[in-house]
């Protein structure tokens, strides 16, 4: 293989593993002159890729799709089984990380032509393994994009519709997307609240990429784990109620931490938390965590208060009751000291 051929193909796979190059950096990269980057480009066209360049300081290369679907990849028909395998593991979680397999079907996406596009998508609902339907139906092409978005770096802007109706346009440096309870949620940077947000991804619309690279914030695995629980006890739950707890709301809140999210200000010294759970166990397990000697009430409601209510009592009871002293077995009693 021609060192011209082996180049192009390093610059090609450049270009499939970041959606926007820098000339500069790929001639970095490749240890050449931006004026042979050029060059090289030209040659992927004229072999079917379309490779989309932008002039100036923030130019630069990024593959877009194309009229066919560009030879050394894939036929037509391998093209559209990949696509339709890797939308359904990434419905059903096949893969271990979820991460690889949304970026693997976003690369695939993004040069498919316009008609395998088509056919794909009309496969896919024809396409339904046991247990997608349960969940709520989330666009491949959107997570595809945040995907992209995740391993780039790249800021990006989306609508998003909240539980409670509300439209907002948000800017975000994107971090990482989890599957969990049958739904995706992207966690991420909020520009505008400079805080971290988490986002249900079916509610989210209309992903605008900014071109705009940013340095990511560091997470622990342990503190996403967390983001993405605190997301995911915002679904409505069987049993929910408010707490009202004698404490100023950023006193709730340094406590809390981000379990605090949808807590507001009551008054000047009384902050309101919304709680819930499978039943009233969990919520009983949230009323735990009121600081010590601090003040509270709930609107808790019935048949869920007064299970609490009667567990409560027993469990006051308990503590007051002696406990009996251990019984001593026949066979203990029979058997011989050490003496």
């Amino acid at each position: 293989m021609s060192d011209t051929t082996t180049r192009a193909l390093s610059l090609l796979n450049l270009l499939q593993t970041h959606r926007h190059w820098p000339g500069s950096e790929l001639a970095e990269r490749l240890g050449v002159t931006e004026r042979t980057v050029r060059r090289d480009v030209e040659r992927l066209r004229e072999l079917g890729y379309r490779i989309e360049s932008a002039p100036g300081s923030a130019g630069g290369y990024r593959l877009e799709a194309g009229s066919a679907v560009p030879p050394l990849l894939l036929t037509d028909e391998e093209a559209v089984a990949m696509t339709i395998g890797l939308r359904i593991a990434a419905s059903q979680r096949l893969v271990g990380g979820p991460e690889t397999t949304l970026t693997a079907l976003a690369k695939l996406e993004q040069v498919l032509p316009a008609p395998l596009r088509r056919r794909v998508n009309a496969l896919a609902e024809a396409v339904q393994p046991m247990g997608i339907g349960s969940g709520v139906a989330v666009s491949t092409e959107v997570l595809g994009e945040l995907a992209l978005a995740c391993r780039d770096h790249e800021r990006v802007r989306f609508t998003y519709t909240a539980a409670s109706g509300e439209v907002t346009r948000r800017r975000v440096e994107p971090h990482v997307l989890a599957p969990a309870d049958r739904h995706w949620y992207l966690l991420c940077r909020d520009l505008d609240k400079d805080d971290w947000r988490t986002f249900r991804v079916d509610r989210l619309a209309d992903v605008e990429h900014t071109r705009v690279l940013f340095t990511p914030h560091p997470l622990a695995p342990e503190q996403i784990e967390e983001f993405i629980s605190v997301a995911r006890s915002w679904v409505r739950q069987p049993v929910e109620a408010d707490v009202v707890m004698d404490l100023p709301i950023d006193r709730m809140r340094e406590w809390f931490g981000q379990w605090g999210q949808g807590a507001s200000a009551e008054d000047a010294d009384r902050t309101r938390w919304p709680i819930g759970g499978a039943d009233f166990r969990e919520t009983m397990y949230a009323l735990s965590w009121v600081p010590a000697r601090v003040e509270y009430a709930t609107d808790l409601a019935e048949p869920a208060r007064g299970e609490l209510r009667e567990v409560l009592g027993r469990m006051l009871r308990a503590l007051e009751r002696p406990l009996p002293a251990a019984r001593v077995t026949d066979a203990a009693a029979s058997a011989p000291s050490d003496s």
